[in-house]
This record gives C-alpha cells, structure tokens and sequence, in this order.
C-alpha cells in the first residue's frame, strides 16, 4: 500500500496565528481598591481595564459586583 501524502494546502489552523489563551486571575485587594480609586477618579471603564490589564467586560462586571458606578458622564 501506498502512503498517503499530507496535502500542502490543508494545514492545522489555516496560516492563522494561534489564539493566545486567556488565564483566569482572581481579583486581588490591590486590584479592587485601584478600581474604585480610579472610578472615584471618574476615568473610563477602557482606561481602568488597560491600568488592570484586564479585559473591559471584566472589568464592568467587577464593578457591578462592588456597586462601582463607572459612569463617568458627570
């Protein structure tokens, strides 16, 4: 029996880049007390998420969970 070739045009994840896979990290003191004390600053959810280095919806649903407002209209 003949060996089957591998076809060049059929590889494993199309030439896309692999996806980073995300790490669950618990929310320390540190981080909740840097959340309030940036929303008190009324900076926005993406400029807190970037100084937590997590992710925005992360970071709204943390602060749901604290009664953080994040509004920052006024």
């Amino acid at each position: 029996m003949a060996k089957k070739r591998k076809s060049a045009t059929k590889q494993p994840g199309n030439g896309k880049p692999a996806k980073k896979k995300s790490v669950r990290r618990a929310w320390t003191s540190a981080d909740v007390r840097e959340l309030k004390s940036l929303a008190r600053k009324k900076v926005g959810v993406a400029g807190i998420s970037k100084a937590l280095k997590r992710t925005v919806g992360a970071t709204a649903v943390k602060a749901h969970q604290l009664g953080v407002s994040l509004d920052t209209r006024g």
